[in-house]
């Protein structure tokens, strides 16, 4: 015989490092894959961009970095505390070269003028989540809190996989992920509750197969039945979940989106004030943020034409040297928005006051800006209130251009037809115009809830057929009929996003009246472009301010007195009102859209933490009934059964379990642990029986002694312990190296 290996021989050595190189492998793509599927719901609440990319590349470096260290030749503590320093380091130069390389030492290494950037750029992350509406724009701001964020979670991750806390780092990247669910609202996400049970099953059989204290294989039956069941959960509970889609934050303000999806900011739960404005003018005027000109069929685009700087001007008016007009100045505070668009009145002619940055867009008169935010911008804007004579609208001819968007050609008939239905009797463009209006504002309602019932929450041209048919819905719906009825009857439309004027405050500012708009104020409304005025906004919204009108020129307007009374304009007007985008057919305002509209539905939340607590907690829950069978066949003295939930309660509470020891030397092992001898007795006789006796005896109720021993070995272990037994049952995952002894 030859002798013994020594205990270092060179093949152990060589196992030991191929052990070490898999599980270090294994950690290190647990990390990477649990970092993306956290990472992968903020694609819904946030615009495609840069974004994704610096994030899924700071993950993949911290979870390559922590496999590298840990192949080095040391011990496991220190190649953990190594490879943690390994990873920030990684980390922070990852994220200077990407995000701030402006000031570092070779572009990678941070310096004072780095960390120096840092607390301007948090700011303006917060306060575009805060403020802001799904889905945000891929701004630097946003990208450097998502890729730090995800910096600091995936190395967290990555040590508890390799400290086999994997219940831990299911629950991180469960509650990371369920965080833009939560708070936004959007179709269920059925395939990321599916990877998310999949990718925790992976992470318990991990933890499982890489337990020192248990060699033993991991049961492929068993650990499919717990993906299965995971899987199974997660497609009945994603599907009832209720989300919709805007960013709801706990923030006194919104963010613009001329997107048209105001529905989702009118029916936000508590309006707040965001724009202050004084004026000395007759009433407050609209604020445009963008125009939507183009029109595919299925969603109105805003116009993107080439800007100039502010200080350019924006040039000439379209309107005639003959075209009477009146200078007003209104001084605007914005107070709660984060938008990359300056409300202004229309036509503009003049914006001072503003930080540099912005430009002017002179197709529409609107002001933009690349790199900087309205929030807290304070400045003053010059307009031409135009003031034509009726009969000088009604001579002027709204001839589409080449330029204009054509009407698409698989328009719904029913759009065309009402349209020369309605304006059959009108003989000038302008009285085409205003039948429209007055059909609109006579034969709908205003509503916030016949929309999302009707599910037609849009501006598509299936939408605008469904909205003609139950003469109900709000501004968008309105203003979106309109333009596309005009567009049938070849006028040049576009579409208007911006806010209603405010509502009239107590104080002033000098001889100038104080408004203040609110969220949900939030507004579109169509203009017509007339030859020789200009855009001629109309209001088709039922129930809504005052619509636009023209008075002969034998009409000589009275002075004016104060901001009730209002002055024609080529704007569409509002008495001054605390509510304008509110159903006039209750007197509560704060009732509008209905009561559910107005308070935050708990439901969203509820069912999607339980969804991700279902998914999380089925092996519990498995174990759970997999033990109740298991006493109950004790109950009836199935020794066999209650002998393998005792090794499964050993399994769980991680106690060592010898495929060679006899039922009375583990007997005896569980008395030393503390158990009650005489039930350990009464469990060991009855497994000898049953294996070895000729005659099958009835061993009587076995289940008080097992739950008196099971309840034993619970009581002499930590808590830590008991609840990792609780949680993730390792039972579940393992089987014994050979089925034959059946009481081993």
């Amino acid at each position: 015989m030859s002798p013994a290996e020594p205990p270092h021989a060179p093949w152990a050595e060589e196992a030991a490092a191929a052990y070490r190189q898999t599980r270090t492998l294994a950690i290190a793509l647990l990390t990477a894959c649990a970092g993306f599927v956290a990472l992968w719901p903020y694609s819904s609440v946030i615009a495609a961009g840069p974004w994704s990319l610096v994030s899924i590349t700071v993950i993949v470096l911290i979870a390559a970095t922590g496999a590298l260290v840990r192949n080095v030749g040391a011990r496991r503590r220190a190649r953990d505390a190594w490879a943690l320093l390994a990873q920030l380091v990684v980390a922070v130069c990852a994220l200077t070269l990407m995000l701030v390389p402006q000031g570092a030492l070779l572009g990678i290494i941070p310096t004072g003028s780095t960390l120096q950037s840092l607390p301007p750029l948090a700011a303006q992350a917060f306060e575009q989540v805060q403020f802001g509406t799904a889905p945000l724009n891929d701004t630097l701001a946003i990208r450097a809190m998502l890729a730090a964020g995800f910096a600091v979670i995936t190395i967290i991750i990555d040590h508890l996989i390799a400290q086999r806390l994997t219940l831990l780092a299911a629950v991180l990247v469960t509650a990371v992920g369920v965080a833009p669910m939560i708070i936004s609202f959007d179709d269920a996400n059925v395939p990321w509750f599916v990877v998310l049970a999949i990718l925790t099953l992976f992470l318990l059989r991990h933890s499982a197969r890489h337990d020192a204290r248990r060699p033993r294989r991991a049961s492929v039956g068993v650990a499919l039945g717990v993906g299965a069941a995971a899987i199974t959960g997660a497609l009945i509970i994603a599907p009832v979940l209720p989300v919709s889609a805007s960013w709801v934050g706990t923030g006194t303000a919104v963010a613009l989106n001329p997107s048209l999806r105001l529905g989702d900011d009118l029916r936000r739960p508590a309006p707040t004030d965001v724009i202050t404005l004084a004026t000395t003018a007759a009433t407050a005027p609209y604020l445009r943020i963008a125009t939507l000109s183009g029109f595919d069929g299925r969603v109105w685009h805003a116009d993107e034409d080439d800007t100039q700087p502010l200080s350019d001007g924006f040039g000439d008016g379209e309107w005639a040297e003959d075209v009477a007009t009146t200078e007003r100045r209104t001084s605007i505070r914005v107070v709660g928005i984060s938008s990359s668009w300056l409300p202004v009145p229309y036509p503009a002619t003049k914006v001072a006051g503003t930080s540099s940055g912005w430009e002017i867009m002179p197709g529409n008169r609107t002001v933009v800006s690349e790199t900087r935010n309205a929030a807290g911008e304070d400045y003053t804007v010059t307009a031409a209130t135009v003031q034509p004579t009726l009969e000088q609208i009604r001579a002027s001819a709204a001839i589409r251009g080449n330029e204009d968007p054509q009407v698409p050609e698989d328009l719904p008939s029913v759009i065309a037809e009402s349209a020369r239905e309605v304006t059959a009797g009108a003989e000038t463009d302008y009285d085409r115009m205003i039948a429209l209006q007055a059909w609109f504002r006579s034969e709908f309602s205003y509503s916030l809830d016949a929309p999302v019932d009707g599910g037609f929450d849009g501006t598509g041209a299936d939408a605008v057929a469904e909205f003609l048919d139950v003469r109900s819905g709000y501004c968008i719906h309105f203003a979106g009929a309109f333009a596309l009825m005009a567009q049938t009857l070849d006028l040049p439309v576009r579409i208007v996003v911006g806010y209603l004027p405010g509502r009239l405050t107590d104080e002033k500012r000098g001889d100038e009246f104080v408004y203040v708009v609110s969220s949900d104020q939030l507004h579109a409304w169509p203009e017509v472009r007339f030859e020789g005025i200009g855009w001629v906004p109309f209001e088709p919204t039922a129930s809504l301010g005052v619509p636009t009108g023209f008075q002969p020129a034998s009409v000589e307007g009275g002075p004016v007195t104060g901001p009730a009374t209002p002055a024609p304009s080529a704007a569409p007007s509002t008495t001054p009102t605390s509510g304008p985008e509110l159903d006039d057919e209750t007197d509560d305002p704060s009732a509008a859209g209905g009561d559910a509209l107005q308070r935050l539905d708990p439901m969203p939340v509820m069912l999607v933490i339980g969804g991700a607590l279902l998914v999380l907690l089925l092996p519990a829950l498995i174990r759970l009934f997999v033990r109740m069978w298991r006493r109950s066949r004790a109950r009836d003295g199935d020794a066999v059964i209650a002998w393998r939930e005792l090794r499964a309660t050993l399994t769980d509470l991680g106690l060592p379990v010898s495929d060679a020891d006899s039922p009375r030397a583990r007997g005896a092992d569980l008395i030393d642990r503390g158990a009650d001898a005489r039930a350990v007795h009464t469990l060991v006789d009855a497994v000898e029986r049953a294996s070895y006796a000729r005659e099958k005896l009835d061993a009587g109720d076995l289940a008080p002694a097992l739950v008196r021993v099971s309840a034993d070995l619970h009581r002499h272990v930590d808590a830590r312990v008991r609840v990792t037994a609780l949680l993730l049952p390792r039972s579940l995952f393992a089987v014994d190296s050979s089925r034959r002894p059946v009481f081993s």
